[in-house]
């Protein structure tokens, strides 16, 4: 495998976590942040508007993951790179999105 490959497996496993929230919260109907809001990533943006954004990261993360290169779920390499795009982009998006949701420090029950 190519340095090349890693790198875009990673950021596909990246861009793939950042479709999850988005497109949920379009497809149910749910504001979210986004990019496109003001201010931007911390304002609302329109349920249709994440739900487009989030497709538009499956689309990206599909090209990065599958297209560039030769991804195999069998080759511990490809599989961590992903799983660490996934897993940082996943904390970050935990802490940034927290922060506007009350899951930084959430109250006792």
């Amino acid at each position: 495998m190519q340095w090349i490959d890693c790198v875009s497996y990673f950021l596909g496993g990246a861009v793939l976590t950042n479709a999850v929230p988005h497109f949920v919260s379009g497809v149910m109907g749910r504001p979210f942040q986004s990019p496109f809001a003001q201010p931007r990533g911390q304002g609302h943006s329109s349920s249709t508007v994440n739900a487009l954004w989030g497709f538009l990261n499956l689309a990206v993360g599909y090209l990065l993951v599958v297209r560039v290169g030769d991804f195999d779920l069998r080759s511990t390499a490809d599989v961590v790179a992903l799983g660490l795009g996934t897993l940082l982009m996943g904390v970050a998006m935990a802490r940034m999105f927290g922060r506007f949701n009350g899951g930084n420090a959430p109250a006792d029950g």
